[in-house]
C-alpha cells in the first residue's frame, strides 16, 4: 500500500470550512481545545502518580479529581493558559485569511 502525502492534502482542501468567521467565537473555541488538552494532561499526570498516602482510592474521590481537574483545566485555559489557544487562533485565523482570499 502507497501512502501519498499529496492525496491528503487534496482531500483536506475539499473538506467544507466549519471554523467561527467571527474572532471572538474562534478564540471561544480555541480555548476551549486548550482546555480540553489540559485536562486530558491532568489526567495522565494523575495516573502516573502512585496510590496510597494519606486518603485512600475510592469511586468518590475519582468523581472529585475528575471534578477538579476539568474545572481546573478550564480555569487555565480561560486566564492565560498554556499558549495552546494562542498559537491555534493565530494558525486558525492565517488560514481562513488564505482560504478567503482565495475565494473571492
Amino acid at each position: 500500500m502507497k501512502i501519498d502525502g499529496t492525496n491528503v492534502i487534496d482531500n483536506a482542501q475539499k473538506l467544507p470550512d466549519k471554523t467561527p468567521k467571527d474572532p471572538k467565537e474562534l478564540m471561544e473555541v480555541c480555548k476551549q481545545f486548550e482546555s480540553i488538552f489540559i485536562n486530558m494532561m491532568l489526567k495522565q499526570m494523575r495516573s502516573s502518580v502512585a496510590s496510597g498516602g494519606l486518603i485512600e482510592k475510592s469511586h468518590s474521590r475519582e468523581i472529585y479529581e475528575s471534578m477538579y481537574d476539568e474545572a481546573l483545566s478550564q480555569e487555565i485555559a480561560n486566564g492565560k493558559g498554556i499558549g495552546l489557544a494562542k498559537n491555534l487562533y493565530k494558525q486558525l485565523t492565517a488560514y481562513q485569511k488564505g482560504v478567503y482570499k482565495d475565494q473571492d
